[in-house]
């Protein structure tokens, strides 16, 4: 087989991800012929079809699904190299952390900058939306992440476990309520995927409520809460995070039955370098203190005489 061409490989995966050869040469900012010409001589290279067209539309074949997640990790890979090789020709030792709302990197900040004084050190706010894909694609070495996250291409090591809880609206029916109960809360729409909560699934399915349709969750924490305030239906959060977005609109209030929140850190697998294995280090010794709930409750306790 002749070399790979990235750019060929760029145009399948923007076919792939919109099955639409018009679509795809829009966002490439290509003609349609040129998209066309480009996937068929990838075909060539590869040997085998990726698309099937017919006039019902564009499909993926078996193969071209196969391969599609192959060709976005191999691009993300492309992309993650050549930003190192940017920042290792500045000549001064960088490292990227990113971290979900909720979690402290302060302290591993600190810790490195002890360890060695002329690091720079980048922060980057992730979601749930883009914390692996941060690392994959190079713009981050080392996240703070929240469990589960796909291990494919990463190197993930747990932290600590978090309780998660429940906001709703300050008006809400169960606002009073010290601990409503995943029964009572299955009643209101969640403003999440169920996914992410899958004890209130069970106990909507239990009181024989229909499951709502595929929505379009928000993945920012404060488009959830403006949405909780709004009383458009309930979220359920880590307590960190919960307690880093207090509002006098929102309400948090502890679930039983509901599983804690894993946080973890991850990195690209194969990755190894002074400054991300101290950085991974320093988060298995720091765990303690890489919540917002910790700091915030410490920052409550008046100091002594």
């Amino acid at each position: 087989m002749s070399e790979l061409n990235l750019r060929r490989l760029r145009y399948f995966v923007a076919v792939a991800d919109t099955l639409s050869f018009s679509r795809a040469a829009q966002e490439l900012h290509i003609a349609q012929p040129v998209l066309s010409r480009q996937i068929a001589l990838l075909e060539r290279e590869l040997g085998v079809v990726l698309f099937d067209r017919s006039t019902r539309g564009t499909d993926l074949t078996h193969a071209g699904r196969s391969i599609a997640e192959d060709g976005r990790q191999l691009l993300r890979s492309a992309g993650a190299l050549e930003r190192r090789a940017r920042q290792a020709a500045q000549g001064t030792e960088r490292l990227a952390i990113g971290f979900m709302p909720g979690l402290l990197v302060t302290p591993i900040v600190q810790g490195l900058r002890q360890w060695r004084a002329g690091i720079r050190i980048d922060l980057v706010r992730t979601g749930w939306h883009d914390q692996v894909e941060t690392i994959l694609d190079g713009r981050v070495d080392l996240g703070l992440v929240r469990l589960p996250v796909p291990h494919r291409g990463l190197q993930v090591e747990p932290l600590f476990r978090e309780e998660r809880i429940v906001v709703l609206s300050a008006s809400h029916p169960l606002a009073a309520a010290e601990d409503p109960s995943l029964y009572d809360l299955a009643e209101y729409d969640l403003l999440q995927s169920p996914d992410a909560a899958p004890e209130w699934r069970e106990a909507r399915l239990a009181r024989g409520l229909p499951m709502p349709a595929g929505g379009d969750h928000p993945h920012e924490v404060e488009i959830k809460l403006e949405r909780v305030a709004a009383s458009s239906g309930v979220a359920f959060l880590p307590v960190s995070t919960a307690r880093f977005y207090t509002r006098t609109d929102v309400v948090a209030r502890p679930v039983a039955g509901l599983a804690p929140s894993a946080v973890g850190v991850a990195w690209t697998a194969g990755r190894d370098s002074a400054a991300l294995n101290r950085a991974i280090a320093l988060a298995h010794t720091l765990r303690a203190s890489l919540t917002t709930e910790r700091v915030l409750d410490a920052a409550a306790v008046p100091d002594g005489p």
